[in-house]
Parts: C-alpha cells; structure tokens; sequence
C-alpha cells in the first residue's frame, strides 16, 4: 500500500513538473514578440537587421529611436487624442452601466428583463455588421462624424452591453439589500443610497470594467478609422499605422513607436492586475 502511495505520489510529481515545463514553454512563445521589441528598440537599425536577437548592437545603445518617432508621428498629438477618447468613454461607460445594472437588480419591473435581455441579446451581433449603416447614418445623414465625441459615445455604446452584465451579477452576489434597506432608514435617498453604498462595493468591478475597456478603447483601430478622417484627430493606432506604412524600412523607429503605444495601457494594467480575477468572478458565484 505504502508503495502504491509513493508511486502515486512520484506521478503527481512527474505531472506536475511536466505542467510547469510546458506552461514555460507557452509563456516563453507568448512573450517572445514583445521582448524582441524590447531588446531591438535600444539599437541602430545596422544592428537591428544584422542581429535582431542581440542583447547590445555593435554601435552600442541609443535612445535616438524614441525622440524621432515621437516626432515624425505626432505622438503627443495622438496621444492626447487617445486619451481623451478612452478616459471619457471608460468613464461613462461605467456610470451608465452601474446604474442600468442597479435598476436592473433592484426592480422587479417587466422593462428591466426585457431591457437586460435585449442587452446581452446584443452582445453576440459582429462589429462588421453595424459599421456601414453605421457610418452611413452618422456621416452621410447626421453628418456628425469627425468628432471625438461621436467617437466616444460610439464606444460606450458598444461596450455597455457587457459591463451592465458584469455589473448585474456584481450586485445581485456582493452588496446586500439589508445595507440598502438600512440607508433608507437612516434617511438616504436611492440616489444617496447608491452612490454611499453600492457603487464603492463595486470596486473590483469597476476596475475590472476600466481595465478591459480602456484597452480595448485605447487600442482600437477600425471604428476611429472610420469615425475619425482629420489629421489633428488621430488616435494612437491610426498614427502608427500611418507611420508604419511610411517608415516601414526603419525598423528600429517602427519599434519605438509600438513601444510608446502600447506604455500607458500597460502601466494602467500592472496598477490595477490585483483587481481582475477578483472582479470577473464577483457575479460567478451566488
């Protein structure tokens, strides 16, 4: 018997180890692009085309790449722009959706059902599908496009969806109705009521929410290609892909200018990472 739990014992081992060679494996392939970048930025292009996996190029390090894209593509320009765009729809998007998701919860009306099956109704219509009416409607009829507002209330249009549904199933599982009915007889008012106690119980979730928008918002390419067409509106990822297209043999500032893309939305992750697991799952369990 005590041979039987040792041979077990040596298998889980064997797994184990096993699980973890291949789980290194998949990570070292996952992130093998990104350090390639990393390593690559800091040379010359001559470097960078005769041995792209050195650590230091023959001429040494530089930080010329950085000034120069930063330069040739205008990148506080778009930065700002960017900005702009993907602070204003997280943020809208996540008062809209946790007020629609606390109505939702705490009203047993008809409306609220259809409404919340509406919503996730549309979560599975494709992008692609909306886009020329889309474009049709806003450009050729309302004549609204070229606007960064049109921009932002696009992307919380298509993002409400999903966080009300996070939302939803936050405060159906983690704030107690017996903390409401206790500010109501303490005297607050529903409007009270949610802004001193369930949105700060919403923490997880609303981190959760601005993490995965505002990297989808920073990140998004095809609806400000079509909503934004003026130079002095460019976001971050139109910029690069103009710049790409025109500096493609300068691999060195094509780096650079991915780098500095993807900085700011990678520094929102690694603050608030803590917050991601714990806000997915909030609405999992009852």
């Amino acid at each position: 018997m005590d041979d039987l739990n040792a041979k077990a014992a040596r298998d889980r081992k064997i797994r184990h180890v096993v699980e973890i060679i291949v789980l290194i494996f998949l990570f070292i392939c996952f992130i093998f692009p990104f350090i390639l970048v990393i390593i690559n930025v800091f040379k010359v292009r001559a470097d960078i085309t005769t041995n792209p996996l050195s650590l230091i190029g023959e001429h040494g390090f530089t930080l010329q790449n950085f000034p120069e894209a930063m330069e040739k593509m205008n990148f506080w320009r778009s930065f700002g722009n960017s900005m702009i765009v993907t602070v204003s729809a997280t943020v809208l998007t996540i008062l809209l959706a946790s007020m629609t998701a606390y109505v939702i919860v705490r009203n047993n009306w008809k409306a609220c059902g259809a409404l919340f099956g509406l919503m996730i109704a549309s979560m599975v219509i494709p992008f692609q599908v909306l886009m020329i009416p889309l474009v049709s409607l806003y450009g050729g009829v309302l004549g609204v496009l070229n606007h960064r507002a049109t921009l932002v209330f696009m992307h919380v249009g298509f993002s409400l969806s999903m966080a009300t549904f996070m939302f939803h199933g936050a405060i159906r599982t983690n704030v107690p109705i017996a903390l409401e009915e206790a500010a109501t007889i303490d005297g607050c008012t529903k409007w009270q009521t949610y802004w001193r106690i369930v949105f700060p119980l919403l923490k997880p979730t609303i981190a959760t929410v601005a993490i995965i928008d505002a990297m989808a918002f920073w990140n998004d390419y095809l609806l400000p290609s079509l909503v934004l067409g003026r130079k002095e509106l460019y976001t971050i990822p139109i910029a690069t892909q103009i710049f790409y297209g025109t500096y493609s043999t300068d691999i060195g500032l094509v780096m650079a200018a991915l780098l500095l893309a993807m900085l700011p939305i990678l520094i929102l992750y690694l603050f608030m990472q803590r917050y991601i697991v714990e806000g997915v799952t909030a609405g999992a369990v009852k």
